[in-house]
């Protein structure tokens, strides 16, 4: 039970991790760390490539991929034959728009939590096609699930075509309520893309049982695999309709034992495919840090998170802004906006706080902006690395740094 977990220290292998020991990282959803075993692993990979290249691009490749797909798969509840590797989230979604037609006047909702380069993404391929972007705004805080629905579902007419929702909020950390709107829009006619950047690895995932006509994931963050491993599960009546963004050899392949949807994102040019190659040894290394494995690494992680989310509530004086089912391995918080905030200095950075934590503090979180007042949150991630010691840390910090 979670009830049992610890939460004041650090579970699994600490030393696998290999994070700067100096800084306080709570900062686990952006980018993710990959143990040192699975870069290890990866290293082991990419050798093998180098010292065959050939035999390892033209015989061997095929039938590796396929075995790492077969392994994901299992672990997201998808059919291997639906799934196809990509480089990360953002350009599986990007696939699906790019290779999507749409007629003038067409509607294509999202939220105001959606992730920016997928929201950007989404205006492109309107765009491109006359259509219009439709957002509904989900406040937050927020009381339930059931208000994102019906916010959601009150926006729906009859030219909408497509919704494209995060699976878990990365302003925010929402976990949408996404099976529940999948099946209320499918019955409207509208398909449904999910960009699912956090969720493998931090939910326990059916894709078949979401029915989600797109489904797109990161395995750096919670699945903890190098960078550059990413998936898109297309459900079958789709697939016919959806292209890589590099069009290559397969385009006019005459091969019948898979489908030409394997086939074209099988092979996109050459690259390097050991991130890809090395998600079965992440799933091996990360299930093997807790004796329940994947489920119970889940639920101390969310067991976590809500642990930090009490702590930083408590030192700021508000109300946790969203119910506790609604969160995963990540929570945001309000805190107060800043008179002397300035402009982000990149698409990446937002605002001046994040680096005041860094450098005083030695702690790493994000400060995100908002719409709403107080047009700030602060972000936190929990992983097995992580404890409640560090949040305190935290809380402190901002009680410092805010004047609270």
């Amino acid at each position: 039970m979670v009830e049992d977990l610890s939460l004041t220290h650090p579970a699994g292998g600490l030393a696998i991790w290999p994070l700067d020991p100096d800084v306080v990282f709570l900062n686990h959803g952006s980018f993710g760390s990959c143990p040192r075993p699975v870069l290890e692993f990866q290293q082991q990979v990419r050798a093998r490539m180098e010292r065959q290249p050939v035999q390892f691009f033209v015989r061997d490749l095929e039938k590796l991929l396929d075995d790492a797909r077969e392994t994901l798969a299992e672990f997201l509840g998808a059919d291997a034959g639906d799934l196809v590797f990509v480089t990360n989230a953002t350009a599986g979604v990007n696939a699906v728009l790019r290779s999507l037609r749409f007629e003038r006047g067409d509607e294509l909702l999202v939220t105001d939590h959606e992730y920016n380069a997928c929201r950007n993404a989404l205006e492109f391929a309107a765009a491109q096609w006359g259509a219009r972007v439709t957002a509904v705004a989900v406040p937050f805080p927020v009381r339930s699930a059931d208000d994102i629905v019906a916010a959601v579902m009150e926006r729906v007419t009859p030219r909408t075509r497509l919704a494209l929702f995060d699976h878990v909020t990365s302003q925010t950390g929402l976990v949408m309520p996404i099976q529940r709107l999948a099946e209320e829009l499918a019955a409207r006619g509208v398909e449904t893309l999910v960009d699912g950047a956090h969720a493998p690895g931090m939910l326990p995932l059916r894709l078949r049982e979401i029915g989600a006509a797109y489904y797109t994931g990161n395995c750096h963050k919670w699945l903890c695999a190098p960078k550059g491993a990413g998936f898109l599960v297309v459900r079958r009546d789709r697939q016919a309709l959806i292209r890589p963004l590099a069009i290559s050899h397969g385009a006019n392949t005459t091969r019948t034992d898979r489908s030409r949807f394997q086939i074209e994102f099988g092979w996109t040019g050459t690259c390097d495919p050991s991130a890809w190659l090395s998600v079965s040894e992440s799933l091996r290394v990360v299930g093997s840090q807790l004796p329940g494995g994947w489920p119970e690494v889940k639920r101390r992680n969310r067991a976590l998170a809500l642990a930090g989310r009490k702590v930083l509530c408590e030192a700021l004086g508000i109300a946790p802004p969203c119910p506790e089912e609604l969160i995963g391995s990540l929570a945001s918080v309000p805190i107060p906006d800043a008179a002397d905030s300035t402009a982000p200095t990149s698409p990446l950075y937002a605002d001046p706080l994040q680096d005041t934590l860094r450098l005083r503090h030695r702690i790493e979180a994000p400060i995100i902006p908002w719409p709403a007042p107080p047009k700030r949150l602060l972000r936190i991630s929990a992983q097995l690395y992580n404890s409640v010691p560090q949040y305190r840390r935290l809380a402190e910090a901002l009680k410092t740094e805010l004047r609270v």
